[in-house]
């Protein structure tokens, strides 16, 4: 039985790979995250995803991330797992941070929750 209800928008996907997993952990390190030279983000409040197929990716809470030159896009992906994603761009960097505004039940916890892409900006992690 998968770890997540089968709907018909999942139905394709959720049967092809039916172990598929995400895990949910709060993350035991201070993350700090910098754009362009400046921080954007220090917390040690962060989520650590863990997901089949993909490399351990952390969320930080909304709170800790200053958003004040943030401008939403456009672009929104969907994924099976997770749902639906906005993006946020600062400056060149475009698209380079994503929320799950509404995430599926399953996964409640990215809700107010933000990621970044790792090539786009630098994350520092300590203890």
């Amino acid at each position: 039985m998968p770890q997540f209800p089968m709907s018909d928008t999942r139905r394709r996907i959720l049967e092809r790979i039916p172990d598929y997993a995400v895990a949910i952990s709060p993350a035991t390190a201070r993350v700090k995250v910098t754009a362009n030279g400046n921080l954007i983000a220090d917390t040690d409040k962060a989520l650590l995803v863990e997901e089949t197929k993909h490399a351990p990716v952390f969320y930080l809470p909304r709170e800790e991330v200053d958003m004040s030159a943030f401008v939403e896009t456009d672009l929104s992906t969907y994924c099976p797992f997770k749902g639906h994603a906005s993006y946020w761009s600062l400056g060149e960097l475009e698209n380079f941070v994503w929320s799950y505004e509404a995430p599926y039940p399953e996964v409640g916890g990215l809700k107010d929750h933000l990621s970044f892409y790792t090539d786009k900006v630098t994350i520092e992690i300590s203890d």
